[in-house]
């Protein structure tokens, strides 16, 4: 970038962060619950991802051991191994977890709620099947020349629908398969399935004994439901064996008021140079409890490189980052991991 150029770069935006909203809303949630309240909510473009058991434990460290949690979770979903780790590290630090579910809580957090003892929903609250896709280096391009995700479930409705369509031809479908998904993929995603089995196995097992039970369950929300997103509504999920009942109305309304605030903060902040240039930044994961909020934010430049009909990233400063009130006073630092 040249000197002209920089003098005549617009300002930077960013996405609002509402720490004193939501601590007080916290705080009211709290007191009503009679037990200590943590957040954790995703932005649309967010994820369930491995750097979230850092913030997770960035939290902990601040709030300390409690004989019950509250768990408030918003989240689209991500990496089942990650909801295991998380809820390892929950449990160091409480005897009881309960999840509150307002609104959407799909595939690995979904997971996240297997491992609570006892999950809160409201009307328009909803878990799903955790069935697992992949999305691997030899994965299908789209459209956009990105990398697509792949399920098991997929590829073994291709093969059933072939076999059923093609009862006299003897051909081999996984020949024809394998022009369009890599073997190596199909592989991957077999193993990827049962590695998702068995996470909902451990995380169940912390509080539910009866391995039969267990297994029942576990095997349900990775193969019964024939949609990812199929949403699972209380009256379902009892069903299914969890322990899932209402939520207290007080307590739900709330909660969709910190939602709010969360949308508020997750909003894009875009600042455009040109059609082909642009600056990003925007807040997609949250973590928070009394006193501390832990968020990632992406803050990066986006280029479109046209011949590769894709944008690409440069001067990417995104981080966790941290605000704590101490002695009534507000610090703020970056996360680096």
């Amino acid at each position: 970038m040249t000197e002209s150029q920089a003098v005549n770069q617009p300002k930077i935006n960013q996405p609002p962060v509402l720490f004193a909203k939501t601590q007080e809303v916290i705080a009211d949630i709290s007191t009503v619950l009679g037990a200590p309240l943590i957040t954790y909510w995703n932005n649309p473009r967010g994820s369930v991802c491995h750097s979230d058991v850092l913030a997770l434990y960035e939290v902990l460290e601040c709030l300390g051991y409690h004989d019950t949690l509250y768990l408030f979770i918003k989240s689209d979903g991500g990496s089942g191994q990650v909801s295991l780790r998380l809820v390892s590290l929950l449990r160091q630090h409480c005897k009881n977890l309960i999840a509150l579910v307002p609104l959407e809580c799909a595939s690995a957090a979904t997971m996240i709620t297997l491992g609570a003892n006892q999950i809160f929903m409201d009307p328009t609250a909803y878990l799903t099947a955790v069935d697992t896709s992949l999305n691997h280096a030899l994965s299908p391009i789209d459209r956009d020349n990105d990398r697509v995700s792949v399920s098991l479930d997929e590829l073994t409705r291709v093969i059933r629908l072939w076999q059923a369509q093609q009862a006299d031809n003897k051909d081999n479908p996984y020949k024809h398969l394998f022009e369009y998904v890599h073997p190596l993929v199909i592989g991957a995603v077999d193993r990827a399935e049962s590695l998702s089995i068995m996470v909902c196995r451990e995380l169940l097992s912390y509080h539910i004994n009866d391995e039969a039970t267990v297994n029942e369950i576990a095997s349900t929300l990775n193969s019964k439901y024939p949609s990812h997103s199929y949403p699972i509504l209380l009256s379902e999920a009892q069903k299914i064996g969890l322990k899932v009942d209402s939520m207290n109305p007080e307590v739900n309304s709330l909660l969709l008021e910190l939602n709010r605030l969360y949308s508020e903060m997750g909003q894009k902040a875009v600042t455009d140079y040109d059609e082909s240039r642009a600056h990003g930044n925007e807040i997609l994961n949250i973590w928070e409890a009394k006193n501390v909020q832990v968020y990632f934010q992406q803050d990066k430049d986006w280029f479109y490189r046209s011949e590769e009909r894709r944008w690409i990233t440069m001067n990417d400063h995104s981080s966790w980052r941290r605000i704590e009130r101490i002695n009534g006073r507000l610090k703020k630092s970056v996360i680096h991991s």
